[in-house]
């Protein structure tokens, strides 16, 4: 399978940093059925791919390769977007995500956190991920609608945790961006029987923060979304505070669970990092957890593979690649 790390090591061992896989598809079985084709460029070389993440957005193009995330993340999703209306959107995100706001999250992030170690058992094996998913989903909750009331909590629990675990798996990812690279658009659509209810919930959610007479005095990330205006005064559409929520109930919790659950790993099997890491943490430090986090990412990045996809002919590592068309 193409999501299969060892397909791809086997390849850089063959190929070198810069390597080509074409691909074919058929959309019925058969000597005779028609294909469709397609190809992934590959980069592995840190300097190659420091390249493609610094281009010039008009040719190495993000949004495009995004698109197979329609039906999850909506047309209006940052992920989906490319310049000029990913600045604008990114410029509307970034307000509620900076300065005094997000420092009074981490105290937030430390209950939550807090709380749940609490109830781990002592002396006994643990499964690490669900146990990061458990704190990294209810702060997202919190943080993105300002709630606390435990049903409420525990609603979104279930949603989420059904849509990432049936919508974002490893083998659906792949996939999908296979369809869309072959055919330019994702193979079947997940709307009705994962993204419909979610789309419910957050149109309540919504609507009951638009009619809060408090919502001027909140903090949370909804309530400064439907203050922030354009560049023009215009206020974000329901449909697209929709698609940027869901961008953030999915991006900030499960990529951050999924990190958390490696740098565990990692940890208990460098006991000396470990104890380094206490260390600076009873003492209010945390120069050493950045240092871990980073490395983490580097020796268990959460996704295998970035894409982008080429509006205009590149040259990187030597070699000119041409436009995808």
């Amino acid at each position: 399978m193409l999501h299969s790390p060892s397909l791809m090591e086997r390849a850089h061992a063959r190929h070198g940093d810069l390597f080509t896989l074409r691909f074919v598809a058929r959309a019925v079985s058969g000597p005779y059925a028609p294909r469709e084709e397609g190809r992934w460029v590959f980069l592995a070389d840190p300097e190659h791919v420091r390249q493609a993440f610094t281009a010039d957005p008009d040719v190495v193009r993000t949004g495009e390769t995004n698109r197979f995330l329609l039906d999850l993340v909506g047309p209006a999703s940052i992920l989906v977007l490319d310049e000029p209306q990913h600045m604008e959107h990114r410029r509307l995100l970034l307000g509620p995500l900076h300065g005094e706001r997000v420092r009074r999250w981490t105290e937030l992030i430390d209950a939550v956190a807090a709380a749940e170690v609490a109830r781990w058992p002592r002396g006994a094996p643990l499964a690490l991920w669900p146990r990061m998913q458990a704190i990294t989903l209810e702060v997202i909750v919190r943080v993105v609608f300002g709630i606390d009331e435990p049903d409420r909590i525990g609603r979104w629990r279930e949603l989420l945790a059904t849509l990432l675990d049936r919508g974002t798996s490893p083998r659906h990812v792949v996939a999908q961006a296979l369809s869309a690279t072959l055919r330019g658009r994702p193979a079947g659509s997940a709307r009705e029987r994962l993204v419909a209810p979610l789309d419910a919930a957050l149109a309540e959610e919504i609507g009951r923060r638009r009619a809060a007479a408090d919502a001027d005095a909140r903090d949370d990330v909804l309530s400064a979304l439907i203050a922030a205006r354009r560049e023009d005064g215009t206020a974000l559409s329901d449909a697209e505070l929709r698609d940027e929520l869901v961008t953030l109930l999915v991006a900030g919790h499960e990529s951050t669970a999924t990190m958390l659950a490696w740098a565990f790993e990692r940890l208990v099997r460098h006991p000396d990092a470990l104890a380094r890491l206490r260390e600076e943490a009873l003492a209010g430090g945390d120069a050493y957890a950045t240092a871990v986090v980073r490395e983490t990412l580097r020796l268990r990045p959460v996704l295998p593979i970035v894409l982008r996809r080429l509006a205009a002919p590149f040259e990187v590592g030597g070699r000119l690649l041409p436009a995808d068309g």
